[in-house]
């Protein structure tokens, strides 16, 4: 069953789409869409993050960072970097995959690997 694309969802997504490969915290969403309640967002994040549409990453500071997914095909993978600039704040995606091995017996569900320095733009 194909699920119903609203207003609310095609908002969110366009808001995380402009973002291109940086992350954005949930607060920056609702300052870019005040037209929707903060509950609305937070529902529609997690059914995209449910539907393999983006994932998040908590970063060194606690806070949740929603990334869009970049695939290629219908495959794509959430073990790579994520980036935050000490002097800016921006997060990115470093995407260069990395593989996880676990003892086996094992099943990973989730990595999250956090770099944080100075990014290109601050740096030059």
């Amino acid at each position: 069953m194909k699920k119903r694309q609203t207003k609310s969802k095609r908002a969110v997504l366009e808001c995380l789409k402009r973002a291109e490969n940086f992350g954005l915290r949930s607060d920056e969403i609702e300052n870019q869409l005040p037209e929707f309640d903060r509950v609305t967002i937070y529902r529609i994040l997690q059914s995209f993050i449910d539907d393999g549409i983006i994932h998040k990453v908590i970063s060194d500071d606690g806070k949740f960072y929603y990334f869009k997914c970049h695939t290629c095909g219908e495959i794509h993978y959430h073990n790579h970097y994520h980036f935050k600039c000490d002097n800016c704040g921006k997060v990115e995606c470093m995407n260069n995959e990395i593989e996880v091995k676990v003892p086996s017996g094992y099943k990973v569900s989730n990595v999250n690997f956090w770099i944080t320095g100075v990014c290109r733009d601050c740096n030059s």
